[in-house]
């Protein structure tokens, strides 16, 4: 199906977002080893984190829904069970990943497949580290979905990570908690941190310094209430709208403002956008207040180091960009082309079919602004990054926009299109 937008005269008001999928996730995933029963407040309620909780249900953990409320009764470090079918990851490869190191250590046998996305996504780059542990994975054509994991007794090691993925970094801690001795992960680690947060916050002792990250095995979790802090990466979407909008302002609440996700909102600040924060929570997640107000966009570079920081948000730092004064370059976002979709060409496609002139490298693009966009029909890939982020360049486009298979966003932000609606002006 397709939904047509059409430009608007003003992009403002206050909202909410949903919670953050990645805390979301991993507080289902240490709720459901930990002892106890553990309350979830503010859930993300999308096809990702139910692909999560549906496995972990498979897995003899229990989940109660009050409200907003998620009631987490978990069965301990070593009470999961073996699923009598194969686990389906959905198009979540936070999931897939993830629990390729929970199940890694188990005394049962697990399968794990997804959707046809999920089918295409790399997998070694979580199996391979977790074989170095002992791990008995393996995968389809030698990097691909369906897994199989035959449990077995792990061990630690100390591994130099090649790539920078949280969700491998995490499938590695998980594992840690299972495997005899410590497990020590360095190289690049410079990603998204919620789980070297979460995990004390179970009562898990890590060690983290700049260059590694440690942990023991044998730690209990104990159930611990989780308030999961809006997106980041939800409340981009409507930071670059009233970016690119003329006049545009937008006040966002209850924002997760952990410097490992902000990336973005730095790039924009840099590029001329007003942007004021207050924090009001601090741990174990900082939360707080956003208001973003329309200014003149200049041109900017992002390097490499800035881009674990801000992965989800390239897609629409490319819409923004189109509108800044100059020439934007962005380099060593690769990983984009191994996402939902590759999200490098899906940008430039739309892009190009909106009428703009934008140049990709195997890492980036470049793309020089300010252009005129105009109305086209956008494929979305079936990728949420890739619909959302060209629904807001909409806003500014001459004419009607149409973007296929908009109904892709029911994996992170099922909301998305009635608050656009309700923030624009017609």
């Amino acid at each position: 199906m397709r939904i047509k937008l059409d430009s608007v005269s003003g992009f403002s008001g206050k909202t909410g977002i949903p919670g953050d999928k990645s805390v979301s996730h991993r507080s289902l995933i240490f709720g459901a080893i930990a002892d106890g029963t553990t309350e979830v407040s503010n859930l993300l309620d999308s096809g990702d984190v139910r692909s999560t909780e549906l496995c972990l249900r498979a897995l003899g953990a229990e989940f109660k829904r009050t409200q907003d409320r998620v009631l987490v009764t978990g069965r301990g470090l070593h009470g999961l069970h073996a699923s009598e079918e194969i686990l389906d990851c959905g198009n979540s490869g936070t999931t897939i990943r993830t629990m390729m190191g929970l199940l890694a250590g188990q005394s049962f046998s697990s399968r794990m497949t997804g959707d046809q996305s999920i089918q295409r996504r790399p997998m070694k780059r979580a199996a391979e580290p977790l074989r170095k542990m002992g791990a008995q994975i393996e995968l389809t054509r030698d990097d691909f979905a369906p897994v199989t994991i035959r449990g077995t007794n792990l061990v630690g090691v100390d591994y130099d990570l090649k790539v920078a993925s949280a969700q491998v970094k995490t499938a590695l801690l998980l594992a840690g908690l299972y495997a005899s001795g410590t497990t020590t992960i360095r190289g690049s680690i410079g990603t998204r941190d919620h789980t070297e947060r979460m995990l004390p916050h179970f009562g898990v002792r890590i060690r983290k310094t700049a260059s590694e990250i440690s942990i023991t095995s044998g730690q209990k979790l104990t159930a611990s209430p989780v308030r999961v802090p809006g997106d980041p990466s939800s409340a981009a979407f409507w930071m670059g709208a009233a970016s690119i909008v003329k006049g545009g302002m937008v006040e966002i609440e209850n924002v997760c403002l952990n410097p490992t996700r902000t990336g973005f909102f730095e790039v924009l600040r840099r590029m001329g956008a007003k942007i004021e924060e207050e924090i009001t929570c601090e741990s174990p997640e900082p939360i707080g207040n956003i208001r973003v107000t329309c200014q003149s966009l200049r041109a900017t570079e992002v390097s490499p180091e800035e881009i674990p920081s801000m992965v989800d948000e390239v897609p629409l730092l490319a819409i923004v960009a189109s509108q800044a004064e100059g020439t934007t370059i962005v380099h060593g976002a690769e990983e984009l082309r191994v996402k939902e979709s590759d999200r490098l060409e899906a940008v430039a496609t739309n892009l190009r079919a909106m009428g703009a002139k934008i140049e990709t490298f195997k890492d980036g693009y470049s793309i020089t602004g300010p252009q005129k966009l105009n109305g086209a029909v956008i494929n979305s890939f079936d990728d949420h990054r890739i619909a959302m982020s060209f629904a807001v360049a909409s806003l500014i486009a001459k004419g009607t926009t149409e973007i296929e298979n908009h109904e892709c966003v029911m994996i992170s932000y099922p909301k998305f299109f009635e608050v656009l609606r309700r923030l624009s002006r017609a």
